[in-house]
């Protein structure tokens, strides 16, 4: 594509489509404000892509013409966002194509037989259907994502092939703990059912309590992100809320991207008030006056949630410019992902916001002082929010007395693969990889190994049942917990395959911005293809010293770990 202005024009329906979002700038104003408004309108332009995608099925070039017109973005730069994204395309299309996981969970439960049929039930690969990374659906066995023109997609989960119109089924929550006691409970579309089952009880506390009696309650709680990083919660909070800078900025990063996790997702399609709720109380105690979700793109139903929650609650006075009659203001905008596991990372999630490629960038500075727009601003996880409800109303001692140590409070565990009863498990810190695995019904063959925290964990032996799920104890173990996931793997399953499936996820996933883990991760899928796994030290140390994020960073960690319990190449 030539990514100079060409003259072509947009269609009426791709004109149309832009006015919801972008409407064109004024031009009654002076050319030095026009500019400055122009300037302003950049982080429209991920919300116009997806307008031309959801609407007329593809982006064209006199789409993208318009677009950048319209935003006064250089159309290198609006082709280069549009290009990175896995789930916006640039050349015309099927008004339905079919997106298949074909990632861990779906692989274990014969994700390629179903593929095999696809050819003949659907058509060609690449022309009605492709593979996709995991879809945050582990739980069904095998899910599938539709993209239709007009439509924000719909979920296949679990996925037959020849039915294509079976609404998803919901996850199972296999043990309740204070995070998901209203799932499945309590309406999840009724704001008064919220209110009648103890919601907004904890925004009138903190209300009541101050900003600052808030922010000593989380930092008493120990409360540290439920995304990976496990940075203290109370730490960030304060930093937020005493940068001197104004406007602050609140970020939910809900783009559950990682392999084998799904919680988030069941947090937000089962309880979406309680996530409003709770950014409120964060934006309340931070200062941020305007908050954003950005929500993980192959959700459609999670996103049908939360927008009609963040309605109901604009309707009845919970955001806004005076929320709860409390003289605050803060308000909630959903921002939707386009396929880009990177984005996951909170500087390629800022970025991507801004309107610029979901590249990560180099820290310091933070964005606690340099976020969204270059101001200050608080990223954190669903999970993480979710927890400072309870930490408002029992308050922070009584929370952190559950758990283990410094891992303090309960956590949710996304448990699939060789298990009966696949489904989201919450127990408090300290429960054993073993009482999980029970609480998912048990492992449904004999266990070659348990993956702890997706693709970017590690592999723990089928002899570590008893190993207590902490951030203490899995670091002791050379693991870590990451996002949750817990991933059974039988006696059954093609361990090199899965591997293998791991490393071409992160080369897939890599965003090419730094040369160690964009030509790091090709090398350790190529060295693996060869067995070369003589060259894997090698790769992880250079892609874990040298990478810029977390993604180059973590790599290597679970096809280590499976060489190293003797799961592929033989015992080392």
């Amino acid at each position: 594509m030539d990514i100079r202005f060409m003259g072509v024009r947009a269609t009426e329906a791709e004109r149309a489509a832009l006015d919801t979002v972008a409407p064109p700038p004024s031009t009654s104003q002076r050319v030095v404000t026009a500019g400055r408004e122009a300037r302003g309108r950049r982080h429209l332009l991920l919300p116009a892509l997806w307008a031309l995608q959801t609407q007329v099925g593809w982006i064209s070039r006199g789409g993208l013409d318009e677009i950048c017109r319209r935003l006064e973005v250089p159309p290198a730069e609006a082709y280069a966002v549009a290009s990175f994204y896995d789930l916006l395309s640039l050349e015309e299309r099927p008004g339905r194509m079919l997106r298949v996981c074909d990632d861990l969970a779906c692989r274990m439960a014969g994700a390629e037989d179903r593929i095999s049929d696809l050819d003949t039930l659907i058509g060609p690969e690449g022309e009605m259907w492709e593979r996709s990374p995991c879809l945050g659906r582990c739980d069904r066995r095998s899910a599938a994502f539709v993209q239709e023109v007009g439509t924000s997609g719909r979920t296949l989960a679990p996925f037959d092939p020849p039915h294509l119109d079976r609404p998803p089924e919901p996850t199972p929550i296999c043990a309740r703990g204070p995070l998901t006691e209203r799932i499945g409970r309590v309406d999840p579309g009724d704001l008064d059912a919220y209110r009648a089952a103890g919601g907004y009880r904890a925004l009138r506390a903190a209300i009541r309590m101050g900003p600052a009696a808030v922010i000593r309650e989380v930092i008493d709680s120990g409360l540290v992100g439920r995304g990976g990083a496990a940075f203290p919660t109370g730490v960030k909070w304060e930093a937020v809320a005493s940068a001197p800078v104004r406007p602050h900025y609140l970020i939910c990063n809900a783009d559950e991207s990682e392999p084998g996790t799904f919680k988030d997702r069941v947090l937000i399609e089962g309880d979406p008030f309680a996530l409003v709720e709770a950014m409120t109380i964060a934006g309340f105690a931070t200062g941020c006056e305007q908050g954003f979700v950005y929500l993980r793109g192959e959700y459609p139903e999670a996103l049908a949630a939360l927008a009609s929650a963040v309605e109901a609650c604009r309707r009845r006075g919970l955001l806004g410019d005076d929320v709860m009659g409390a003289g605050f203001a803060f308000d909630v905008e959903i921002r939707r992902g386009a396929g880009a596991y990177i984005c996951g990372e909170e500087t390629a999630l800022i970025a991507s916001i801004e309107g610029h490629r979901g590249e990560p960038r180099s820290k310091p500075p933070f964005p606690t002082t340099h976020g969204l727009f270059g101001k200050p601003t608080l990223v954190n996880n669903v999970e993480t929010l979710l927890n400072v409800l309870r930490i408002v109303t029992d308050g922070g001692m009584a929370f952190a007395s559950d758990g283990a140590g410094r891992s303090t409070g309960t956590k949710l565990f996304a448990v699939s693969g060789a298990v009966a009863s696949p489904g989201v498990v919450e127990v408090p810190f300290g429960a054993t990889v073993g009482e999980v695995l029970a609480a998912a019904g048990g492992p449904s063959e004999r266990l070659a190994a348990v993956l702890v925290g997706g693709a970017a964990g590690g592999f723990v032996g089928a002899d570590a049942l008893d190993l207590p799920l902490t951030f203490e104890a899995m670091a002791s173990a050379g693991a870590g917990l990451g996002s949750g996931a817990v991933i059974a793997v039988g006696a059954s399953a093609d361990v090199d395959d899965l591997v293998r499936r791991i490393a071409r996820f992160f080369r897939e996933e890599s965003c090419g911005q730094c040369v160690p883990c964009r030509e790091g991760t090709r090398r350790q899928e190529e060295a693996l293809a060869a067995g070369r796994l003589d060259l894997l030290d090698d790769l992880a140390a250079v892609m874990g010293d040298a990478s810029i994020c977390g993604l180059g960073q973590t790599a290597a960690n679970a096809v280590r770990s499976a060489v190293a319990l003797g799961l592929i190449g033989g015992r080392s």
